[in-house]
């Protein structure tokens, strides 16, 4: 940028698990539907657009080889046009009681090591961040040594979401989500804001974070007719017989 200042429309940020997680700083170019005579008369960006063509081109994967003829532009690109998506972490520590997801703008690039939803309201994020998909989550995941891997085929697209939702029922959940982003954003603002990673520490997390969750989770098992004071057991157990139902076994 300081060689450049005109490359500042093309940088973006580039989060992946970790760097969602812990408030890594971390960026790329976004060159997409850039022109070459753009970026070609810039010394550094040419630079660095060379490397990575020469690389792919030493690649021993054939699909990476091919790569090579559009250096400019990332080998998997699920990123929105626009609007906002909801970003989930591939990876998240056994720790945690959530895994630590949230809303991005499509103008943050999303790398290969975490999910995303397009389009997503807040009564998926709702859903996705409560104790009964955490519960699911938990014994349908695979795992990095210990870690939780959250998985799109397995973890969510198999998970059996609410039946027979109402405009009063949808709209609670909405309103305790956004109770849970801003008891998040209460911590995050200012010279240093704190990360994902620590809010969502089970020794370290904010009461009036704790608070907010707790009202979700009520909202969300209520949903299901989960009883008070319910295990996760009990959700997993209850989960499968509505998954059994769904596939027909």
């Amino acid at each position: 940028v300081t060689a450049h200042p005109e490359v500042t429309k093309w940088v973006r940020p580039f989060l992946g698990a970790d760097e969602f997680i812990n408030n890594v700083p971390r960026w790329c170019l976004w060159l997409k539907d850039i022109e070459a005579m753009e970026w070609s008369k810039l010394k550094l960006v040419k630079q660095r657009i060379e490397a990575v063509k020469k690389f792919r081109k030493a690649s021993t994967k054939e699909q990476t080889k091919k790569f090579a003829e559009i250096p400019s532009e990332f080998t998997e690109d699920r990123q929105p046009r626009g609007g906002e998506y909801l970003l989930i972490p591939s990876v998240s520590s056994e720790r945690r009681t959530y895994i630590p997801i949230g809303f991005l703008s499509s103008q943050v690039i999303a790398s290969n090591l975490a999910l995303i939803i397009p389009n997503a309201t807040l009564y998926h994020f709702g859903v996705l961040t409560s104790k009964m998909h955490m519960a699911w989550m938990r014994y349908t995941c695979g795992r990095l040594k210990s870690d939780y891997r959250y998985s799109n085929t397995i973890v969510y697209n198999n998970f059996p979401w609410p039946e027979d939702l109402s405009d009063k029922a949808c709209k609670a959940i909405e309103a305790a989500a956004q109770a849970v982003l801003d008891a998040r954003a209460a911590h995050q603002t200012g010279t240093n804001p704190a990360s994902l990673a620590t809010l969502y520490d089970p020794d370290l997390m904010p009461a009036n974070l704790r608070k907010a969750h707790t009202a979700l989770d009520a909202l969300v098992d209520k949903l299901y007719a989960v009883k008070p004071r319910a295990l996760d057991a009990d959700r997993v157990a209850l989960l499968f017989e509505r998954y059994g139902a769904l596939v027909g076994a």
